[in-house]
């Protein structure tokens, strides 16, 4: 790699580490609200919703595609998430 391309990767390597701190007040702020929700749910059962699994899914597709991203990275990422946090949920469900 020449010595520019480096100062080049290192210049957006430090960008992305802006935008993983930003990603990671914000999964903050998504725990608290999931932590809430967990509240309301009544039954384990309620833990996961598949019809609104979907429906996130095809919103998150339909925003990728206008906001010209690979969908695939999107579905991958809220897919993971989205299974993430029911098994954080599955773990932390109490019984009421």
């Amino acid at each position: 790699m020449s010595p520019n391309n480096k100062i080049k990767l290192k210049y957006l390597r430090k960008k992305l580490d802006i935008i993983d701190n930003q990603l990671i007040k914000i999964i903050k702020k998504r725990t608290e609200i999931i932590k809430k929700v967990l509240l309301v749910k009544n039954h384990k059962k309620d833990i996961v919703d598949k019809k609104r699994i979907n429906l996130i899914l095809k919103r998150i597709k339909k925003i990728s595609i206008k906001n010209r991203i690979d969908p695939k990275i999107t579905q991958r990422i809220w897919k993971n998430m989205i299974w993430t946090y029911i098994d954080f949920e599955r773990r932390n469900f109490k019984k009421k």
